[in-house]
């Protein structure tokens, strides 16, 4: 069973019945809204419809919307597009609307730009594109030479090299859109552009009051973000989850930084148990092509290895001409990289001391079934789906099967790594009907062990506290 989840952004490719349909079918666990485009009731569309599909197909996909936040963009330009040469001269200027300048004199639509940039500077254009050398900030205007080559178009985004520009990490948009999240029920909501965990914290009040009951995934991607561990520790901690945003991240601290950043961040994510996701240009070829690149392939497996709970495709589905192939083909290299040895060990946390019982169970049977032999899966039985969090936060190759008679608890663990969700009939269910059920679906033989986890007192939240290993008759 692939352990690695598979989040998909849903659009104009892929949101007819049959498409879904199929994509769910080759491995879907995560469908991602981008509010970036589309309408509200759009969304909502395809929201019901993955629902229904879901019911259908029997299974479980959480549903991820992700706020557009505070792109930096240029405004319109009142040409069709411009041509940068080496040493072209631009001025940026704040006071300038939609179509006002020239070819030289362009609107930019973040007010504080001349109070953050200084002679030497370098911005990037069009996701790192283009680049610009500030030569200097006269009053709201930033006078700057190309450093490239290209061609500029109107609403292009704007970094600076290293960080620094830094909008309120919610806009009026995104308070709107999480009234439309809140009514569509979605299992999670993406922050886009936090800096600090004060974004997390406003961006959880802000949902909470108006009734969003969605974890929060932080999407890293400002340098300031990651400047320093302590600083990175907390943003991870006051999320419920994270997503390495490698677009506008690489274009911040470069790259050659983001290898290494990836890495560390999938690591701190899984040690602060946050399930973590990797996404950007993963598969990005396959938007045109059926077949995915080699170093496309490796870039998937390196993430596998690297420990990620789920590897997110955008454009590829969204408008890309083979949505189910690009899925077809990620389930594949996801699985492959699963097959290395060391995607099924883990150091187990030896050195921890543990300060709950619930991780104290959940540690002990991952431990357990990488150690006793004959065991063919974890079967917890969880309200909130926390022991399996805990537990997907080590390397195993064995299953983790979370039966829970809450439909939001079975959605939001489709996004944890190596755990499949599983929906209760009853709300006490007895331990014989969850292997009957394992037994009838294929998942488990006489003769095989498995290891559960439950609470002495059923429907308690965050009770679990007894560990068994039982035979399969």
């Amino acid at each position: 069973m692939r352990r690695t989840k598979i989040v998909a952004t849903v659009g104009p490719a892929c949101e007819s019945r049959e498409t879904l349909t199929a994509m769910i079918r080759a491995g879907v666990n995560v469908f991602r809204l981008n509010f970036s485009h589309g309408t509200a009731d759009e969304h909502k569309a395809r929201c019901q419809l993955i629902r229904d599909i879901a019911t259908e197909e029997k299974c479980y996909v959480a549903l991820l919307g992700d706020l557009q936040g505070p792109k930096i963009r240029l405004r319109t330009l009142a040409v069709d597009a411009i041509e940068l040469a080496v040493g072209t001269e631009l001025i940026l200027d704040t006071r300038l609307g939609d179509g006002e300048g020239n070819d030289r004199h362009i609107g930019v639509d973040y007010e504080p730009l001349a109070r953050s940039v200084a002679a030497g500077d370098t911005l990037l254009l069009d996701d790192g594109r283009l680049r610009l050398t500030v030569q200097k900030v006269d009053g709201e205007q930033v006078f700057c030479r190309s450093a490239s080559i290209g061609t500029l178009l109107s609403r292009k985004g704007i970094n600076r090299l290293g960080g620094g520009l830094s909008a309120p990490a919610l806009t009026e948009k995104d308070l709107a859109d999480i009234g439309h999240a809140a009514e569509m029920k979605l299992d999670y909501i993406a922050v886009s552009f936090p800096s600090s965990a004060a974004d997390i914290i406003d961006a959880r009040t802000r949902l909470q009051a108006a009734g969003c009951h969605a974890h929060i995934i932080g999407k890293i991607e400002r340098a300031e973000a990651v400047a320093e561990e302590d600083h990175l520790d907390e943003l991870i901690r006051a999320c419920d989850g994270v997503m390495v945003a490698r677009g506008d991240l690489g274009v911040e601290i470069g790259d050659a930084s983001l290898i290494g950043l990836q890495k560390h961040i999938i690591k701190r994510s899984r040690v602060l148990n946050r399930p973590v996701i990797t996404a950007t240009q993963m598969m990005e070829s396959m938007i045109s092509s059926p077949i995915p690149t080699r170093a496309e392939v490796f870039d998937v497996a390196n993430a596998v290895l690297d420990g990620t709970d789920a590897v997110m495709l955008s454009a590829e589905t969204a408008s890309g001409r083979y949505p189910v192939e690009t899925i077809e083909a990620m389930a594949r290299n996801c699985e492959g990289a699963e097959r290395y040895p060391s995607a099924r060990k883990s150091s187990y946390r030896l050195e921890r001391t543990f300060d709950s019982v619930e991780e104290t169970i959940a540690m002990s049977a991952v431990y357990a079934a990488n150690h006793q032999q004959g065991v063919k899966a974890i079967v917890s039985m969880t309200e909130t789906g926390r022991t399996v969090l805990l537990m997907s936060r080590l390397t195993s190759g064995i299953p983790i099967f979370a039966f829970s008679r809450n439909v939001e608890t079975c959605n939001r663990v489709s996004l944890y790594r190596g755990v499949f969700a599983i929906s209760s009939e009853t709300a006490d269910p007895h331990i014989s009907d969850c292997i009957e059920v394992l037994k009838a679906r294929g998942l488990v033989d006489a003769g095989d062990s498995i290891l559960m986890t439950i609470g002495d007192q059923i429907g308690v939240d965050n009770h679990t506290n007894t560990l068994k290993i039982i035979k399969v008759h």
